[in-house]
C-alpha cells in the first residue's frame, strides 16, 4: 500500500523571519510589505491569525484588523535558501520528493517500513530533526495518497503529525468543512452551501451524478476526493535549461504588424509556462530565420528577473525592431527563456507596486488551467 508523506512548513516565511530575529517569538507577525501599501499578506503568524487574518487578503485589511502587528517586506533570499536546505534534509531519506511549493513536500516512502519503521514514529523523527537543523516547525500528513496526505497535514498544523490508516481515508474526511477540501475555492464552498453542503460527508451521501450535473468534469473529481480517492503518483521533474515557443509561417512575412501579433501570442506561452514553474527570468532571446533560410539570434539580459507578459514581450520586441533589417520576408520567429530563478528569491516579490498585475495575470493563468489558452489574452502593450 502507497504511504505518501505531506510536509508543510508551518508559517514558514513567519518562521524564517523568527530565525533572523528572534525578538519576533510570539509576536503577531505579517509578512507582506508596507501596511499602507496595495499589497497582499503573504504570511502571519498564528498570534496574528487570532486577529482575523490569513494570507493572501489585502495588507490594508489586515491593517486594519491588527494595527499593533509587526509588518515586514520579507527576505526571499532566504525562504528560497531554507527551503533547499530542508529539502536537502528530506533528499537523504525520501526515495522520491515532489516539491509542491517552497514551503510544501511530498515523499513517497512506499515500502520503506523495514527501513525506517511505523510511518507515524518516522515522521516524527523527521519533525525533530528538522526542528533541531534549523528552529523550523512543520507538519506532516501520511496517508495512501498526495490528496488525503495534504488535508491530514493541514488537519495536524500547528506542528502536528496526522496518519491516516489505508482505508479510513474516507471516515477521516467525513466531518471537516467542505472548505478544507484543496481546489475548493469560495465560489464552490457557496455554491454548495446553498445547497445544504457543509461537511465532507454530505458530498459522499450524494450520488456522483448529482455532481456531475453541478460541475461537470470537476464535480466528478470533488465527489472522489470526498470518498479520500486521490493520485499516489509524485511528479519528478528534471531542471530545464529553457522554455521556448518557435512559430513557422506558412508564407514567409514581411509584415511587422503581422510578426509582433505572433511574437506576442509566443511571449503569453512561454511567460505562462514560466509562471506555472515558479520561475522568473532573465534572459530573453529572439530567433529569426529569413526566407533564404539566414538565422539569426539575438538576447538581452533585463535588470531583474520576471515573469510579465507585459516585460518580456516589450523587450523581445525591441530587439525584434533592432534586429531585422534586411529586405527579406521571414519564414520562422522564435522566443526562448533562460537564466531563471524561482520567484520566492525575489526581494521584491511582497512589493505592492506591481501586485495589481500580478493577480491580474494569477485570474489569467487560472482560466487559461480551466478553459485553454486562448479563453483570455493579456493585450499588446508597450
Amino acid at each position: 500500500m502507497p504511504t505518501i508523506f505531506h510536509l508543510d512548513l508551518d508559517a514558514f516565511f513567519v518562521s524564517v523571519e523568527r530565525i533572523l530575529d528572534p525578538s519576533l517569538e510570539g509576536k503577531p507577525v505579517i509578512v507582506g510589505g508596507d501596511p499602507h501599501g496595495r499589497g497582499v499578506v503573504a504570511a502571519c503568524s498564528y498570534e496574528a491569525r487570532a486577529f482575523g487574518l490569513r494570507s493572501g487578503m489585502p495588507i490594508h485589511d489586515a491593517f486594519r484588523l491588527c494595527p499593533k502587528g509587526i509588518y515586514l517586506h520579507g527576505h526571499g533570499k532566504e525562504y528560497s535558501r531554507y527551503s533547499k536546505a530542508v529539502k536537502n534534509i528530506l533528499d537523504r531519506y525520501a526515495p522520491i520528493i515532489e516539491q509542491a511549493s517552497i514551503d510544501e513536500f511530498y515523499m513517497d516512502f512506499s515500502g520503506c517500513e523495514k527501513i525506517y519503521g511505523n510511518p507515524y514514529y518516522f515522521a516524527s523523527l523527521l519533525q525533530a530533526e528538522i526542528k533541531k537543523e534549523f528552529s523550523l516547525p512543520c507538519s506532516i500528513g501520511i496517508a495512501s495518497n498526495k490528496y488525503v496526505a495534504k488535508i491530514s497535514s493541514d488537519y495536524a498544523k500547528p506542528e502536528g503529525i496526522t496518519f491516516v490508516v489505508a482505508g479510513q481515508e474516507q471516515e477521516f474526511l467525513a466531518p471537516l468543512p467542505i472548505e478544507t477540501m484543496p481546489g475548493i475555492g469560495k465560489v464552490t464552498t457557496k455554491q454548495l452551501n446553498a445547497r445544504g453542503f457543509r461537511i465532507i460527508k454530505d458530498i459522499t451521501n450524494a450520488s456522483s451524478d448529482y455532481f456531475t450535473t453541478l460541475f461537470g468534469k470537476y464535480g466528478i473529481a470533488i465527489y472522489e476526493h470526498a470518498q479520500g480517492k486521490g493520485s499516489e503518483f509524485l511528479t519528478v521533474e528534471r531542471e530545464r535549461k529553457s522554455i521556448g515557443r518557435e512559430e513557422t509561417f506558412q508564407k514567409d512575412i514581411s509584415e511587422q504588424k503581422v510578426i509582433e501579433d505572433v511574437l506576442f501570442h509566443l511571449v503569453e506561452d512561454v511567460a505562462n509556462s514560466l509562471r506555472k514553474k515558479g520561475w522568473m527570468t532573465k534572459t530573453i532571446t529572439l530567433k529569426l530565420r529569413y526566407s533564404d533560410f539566414i538565422t539569426i539570434t539575438r538576447a538581452q539580459t533585463i535588470k531583474e528577473p520576471s515573469n510579465s507578459d507585459k516585460i518580456i514581450f516589450n523587450t523581445v520586441t525591441t530587439l525584434f525592431r533592432n534586429a531585422y533589417k534586411r529586405r527579406v520576408s521571414i519564414r520562422l520567429i522564435g522566443v526562448q527563456l533562460t537564466n531563471f530563478y524561482s520567484s520566492f528569491e525575489q526581494e521584491n516579490l511582497f512589493d505592492g507596486k506591481d501586485e495589481k498585475e500580478k493577480r491580474m495575470l494569477q485570474a489569467i493563468d487560472a482560466l487559461r488551467l480551466r478553459y485553454g489558452m486562448d479563453i483570455v489574452h493579456y493585450g499588446a502593450v508597450e
